[in-house]
């Protein structure tokens, strides 16, 4: 960030009086940079003992599986930005349960939360960012195109059976080399 979006003025990256990180500040209006984590909401879609996933139509890691998720936007829930998402990737409308897991996956700025939900129907199909949508029994996932950690640890917990919710950070060396697909 090179200039202030409220006065024009060149902003620095200081650490502002009274806090213990650097932020972008404009020191002509005395407005504060806050950069805070980006929320990515989905649902753990389930139908008759399978489990919902989307097959990636974008960057990053297109072509890879992952469960119906994305950026939460501002004014919703997190409740409402998973079901949000879970049609727009899937065009499954899931009756949604609780929380499985969050995932702070801190080297990216991110956290990710799923939600139990439960598929009264199996009517789906892609949307604009799946190339495709299905439901695999736990034997039938591609685990080696799992887009995701957060994808993939979360999977593993339902299938093994955990109840959740399940609250953990994925590291660095944990993660994929995502974005480069």
């Amino acid at each position: 960030m090179k200039y202030c979006s409220h006065c024009r003025a060149e902003v620095t990256f200081d650490i502002p009086e009274g806090d213990n990180r650097h932020r972008h500040i404009c020191h002509s209006c005395d407005t504060i940079f806050y950069e805070n984590p980006r929320i990515v909401a989905g649902t753990l879609p389930v139908f008759d003992g399978r489990i919902l996933l989307c097959r990636r139509a974008i960057s990053p890691r297109k072509g890879y599986w992952t469960l119906p998720a994305g950026f939460m936007e501002n004014g919703e829930s997190t409740e409402q930005a998973a079901l949000r998402e879970t049609w727009e990737e899937a065009e499954a409308r899931p009756v949604l349960g609780n929380l499985y897991s969050m995932i702070t996956v801190p080297h990216i700025n991110q956290v990710h939360i799923f939600f139990l939900a439960e598929m009264q129907v199996p009517e789906f199909s892609a949307g604009p960012e799946s190339l495709e949508v299905a439901l695999f029994t736990p034997a039938e996932i591609p685990w080696d195109k799992i887009a995701f950690p957060t994808v993939s640890e979360t999977l593993k917990r339902f299938i093994d059976g955990a109840t959740g919710p399940h609250v953990f950070d994925i590291r660095p060396d944990q993660a994929l080399h995502a974005g480069n697909d």
